[in-house]
Formats: structure tokens, C-alpha cells, sequence
């Protein structure tokens, strides 16, 4: 297949119809970056609404740079992969010391950055300031495996090996902004992982997998582990009209949010030895475990948890202490919407004012 055929075909059809989105042609690199970073594992329609507000209250480096991680991680609460939030907070600010407050241009100077891997660095060296740099996110990849039929698993390193060649190979050279951008319109409209609109395509004359009709057995997936499940559970331990809410270590899952303290089920424990022992481990305090608050249920990329929570009371006049969080809260339900939560601990919450409104 001809490069500047397949580029050519590509990029008359994106001039027709690329999707109108809030940060395409946007003037500032800032911005560019924003999008980028939002959109690593997230969905286009997910982001709108947040990148809006992050513009609105963090336009720039600078303000970014001086925020404190709790108002970053309440602006992206809801958002998922919390990681990226605090990497965006410390790359500002090594942007600001050591940049001059500029975002680097070349593709190898941005991946040293906090958050930015080799696809990132590549999209936003090539939309934010025109660098010839090939891009391969999720949707890259799949009209690349479909249009070569690439045979090797997609996530494997023979497999990223060659889709990363293809894409270096056909980036027409000083359209790399509008290439990329095109890939990833296409990808997402219309080489879609499910029934893709093949008779759409301005590609399809040229894809190897449509033509042996396997187009929707490409890309090749290696072989998943199954998602393990685990039981957790939860205090809701009140004390003078107030709950204790506890803030997760930065260095690992929902780093640096709040939450209603607990942890997961051993092995033949039951439910409520299991959150005592918890709380003694966590808080060295005794508790005692009342009625059920409610079951929760959610699924994260690795595995999924069912959550349930407990009204609790200290016994004994105990005084919590943060031995495994890096701090702890006494609040008014009126005030938990000020501590940046997970998914569940902030259906918790919710569910705890509404209780407490009798609703």
C-alpha cells in the first residue's frame, strides 16, 4: 500500500468530517495537553464537561502549578485513573521550574514529563505544535491492525512493534496534526471495535481485514485473566454529629482521596470481624459495628469490589490515628462534598445526607 495514497484518502475525508471538539485548533498548548491527558482511557463524551471546568478554573500552568492536590482532585473527581490528575499537578510544576512555564516541543522532552508516555508525547507534539511525531492510542491502533491485517497481538511487543513502524511509515510528512487526528476520528466513527461501517470507510478498497473479511477479529487480543472480585467493607463512624472520613495514600489506587475507612474481606472472615480488624489496623481503635448503611458495587479495569458498608461507633472512648492513611477527618455530612471521593464513597455520602433528610 502506497503512503501518500492511504494519507491522501484519510485526510480528504477528515476535511469533511472531523468532529467538532472543544480543544481541536485550540491556540494554546496548555490545552492540547489537558485533552490529551483526559482522554487516556476515557471517552470523548466523558471529557467535554471536565475540560471545560478545568479550563475555567485552572487555565494555565501557573494556576495549576500553585493549586493543592485536593482542588485538583476535586475537579477530576467522577473522572477515573486519579493518577493522572496528581501527574498533571507535578508536571506543571516542573513545567514552571524547569520550562519557563512552556510546554517542550520535542516528542522525547514531553515523555519525561509526569503522566506522558510515548503515544501521549506523540499526539501532543503533533497537534500542539506540528511536529512530524506518529500517535497510537486505542483508536490508532485498531485501524492500523484492520487496514495491514497485523497478525501479532496488538499488546504485545512484537505486535506494538510493528503497529508503532506503521505508524511512522505512512505519517505524511508536515501533516502529522491533522493525520493523527484523522486516525483517531476514523477509529472512533467508524472503525468502530464493534460491527465497524466498512461501506464508510475511506480506507476500505485498501484494508487487508476487510478483504479477508476478519476485519472484526483485528486487532488480535492476547488471551485475558479472569477479573478477580473481592469483598470490601466500610465504617461509617460517627461521633458528635460527625463522620471520619480517612485520605488514601498518594502511591497506589484513589491515591490522595477521601474515604469511609475499611478494607477487604479475608478469606472465611465474616463481614463485621473483618471491619473491626480493619479499623484496628487502619485507626488502632475498637469499634462497634451497628446496622448496614448499604451494598456497593463497582467495577475498576483489574477487578471489581462489592462494598459493604456499616454504621459503627468507638468504643471505649478510642481516639482513631492515621497508622495506613495519610490522614483523618472528623466532618459534617454538609461538608463531605468539599473532600475530593471514589465512586462508592461518594454514593455513601450521598446516600448518608439523604438518610439524614429522611428521603
Amino acid at each position: 500500500m502506497k503512503s501518500q495514497t492511504f494519507s491522501v484518502a484519510l485526510l480528504a475525508w477528515y476535511a469533511q468530517n472531523a468532529r467538532n471538539l472543544p480543544w481541536r485548533n485550540h491556540p494554546d498548548p496548555y490545552a492540547i495537553w489537558v485533552s490529551e491527558i483526559m482522554l487516556q482511557q476515557t471517552r470523548v463524551e466523558s471529557v467535554i464537561p471536565y475540560f471545560q471546568r478545568w479550563l475555567e478554573k485552572f487555565p494555565d500552568f501557573s494556576t495549576l502549578a500553585q493549586a493543592s492536590q485536593q482542588d485538583v482532585l476535586s475537579l477530576w473527581e467522577g473522572l477515573g485513573y486519579y493518577s493522572r490528575a496528581r501527574n498533571m499537578h507535578r508536571a506543571a510544576q516542573v513545567i514552571m521550574k524547569e520550562w519557563n512555564g512552556q510546554l517542550p516541543h520535542d516528542p522525547q522532552a514531553l515523555a519525561k514529563l509526569p503522566g506522558i508516555g510515548r503515544y501521549t508525547a506523540g499526539a501532543i507534539a503533533s497537534i500542539a505544535f506540528g511536529q512530524d511525531a506518529p500517535a497510537l492510542d486505542g483508536n490508532i491502533r485498531r485501524v492500523l491492525a484492520r487496514l495491514f491485517d497485523v497478525s501479532e497481538p496488538a499488546s504485545s511487543l512484537e505486535g506494538k512493534k510493528r503497529l508503532w513502524e506503521l505508524a511512522a511509515t505512512h505519517l505524511p510528512p508536515g501533516q502529522a496534526s491533522a493525520y493523527n487526528q484523522a486516525m483517531m476520528d476514523l477509529g472512533a466513527t467508524i472503525c468502530t471495535p464493534h460491527a465497524p461501517a466498512c461501506a464508510l470507510c475511506p480506507l476500505a478498497e485498501m484494508c487487508l481485514a476487510r478483504a479477508a473479511g476478519i476485519q472484526e477479529e483485528r486487532p488480535v487480543r492476547a488471551a485475558r485473566a479472569s477479573i478477580p472480585h473481592w469483598t470490601v467493607t466500610a465504617a461509617v463512624i460517627r461521633r458528635n454529629g460527625q463522620v471520619l472520613i480517612a485520605q488514601r495514600p498518594n502511591n497506589g489506587l484513589l491515591g490522595g482521596l477521601w474515604e469511609f475507612p475499611g478494607g477487604k474481606l479475608q478469606p472465611g472472615e465474616e463481614l463485621t470481624t473483618c471491619l473491626r480488624r480493619e479499623i484496628r489496623e487502619e485507626l488502632g481503635a475498637e469499634i462497634q459495628v451497628n446496622q448496614p448503611v448499604g451494598i456497593y458495587q463497582h467495577a475498576y479495569t483489574h477487578f471489581r469490589v462489592t462494598l459493604h458498608a456499616f454504621q459503627c461507633q468507638l468504643q471505649c472512648d478510642a481516639t482513631p490515628q492515621a497508622l495506613q492513611v495519610q490522614a483523618l477527618h472528623w466532618v459534617k455530612l454538609a461538608e463531605l462534598p468539599e473532600y475530593p471521593m471514589g465512586k462508592i464513597d461518594r454514593q455513601i455520602s450521598r446516600d448518608l445526607a439523604r438518610l439524614e433528610a429522611g428521603c
